[in-house]
């Protein structure tokens, strides 16, 4: 499970998808199964979370890994490309953007 903390060992990448509310469920799924069948049992994988709003238009997914190489490696993978590829095919637009976290309030 992903803890939110300035460890600066920890890679966090936050990836946001543009979709519309027809497709949200369905790139869902596609995005919990490919973590639950590829990214998860990646070296280096720490947690995932996502998140959808209100209007199901943005999902938000909150991953976090031992390095960023270890997401660069995953995120290059064949089997990663594929997923991406599928993905592109339910939203208009998505970025992974790989965060430091410089603050946290408890």
């Amino acid at each position: 499970m992903p803890t939110i903390t300035r460890d600066p060992n920890i890679q966090t990448v936050i990836t946001t998808f543009e979709v519309t509310p027809g497709t949200c469920d369905d790139l869902l799924e596609e995005l919990r199964v490919a973590c639950n069948d590829f990214v998860s049992k990646q070296p280096g994988f720490i947690g995932a979370a996502m998140h959808v709003n209100d209007a199901q238009t943005r999902i938000a997914n909150y991953t976090q890994w031992e390095s960023r190489d270890a997401f660069q490696r995953m995120l290059r993978s064949e089997t990663m490309r594929a997923y991406n590829r599928r993905f592109n095919d339910l939203c208009k637009t998505f970025e992974p953007v790989m965060y430091e976290v410089v603050t946290v309030s408890e």
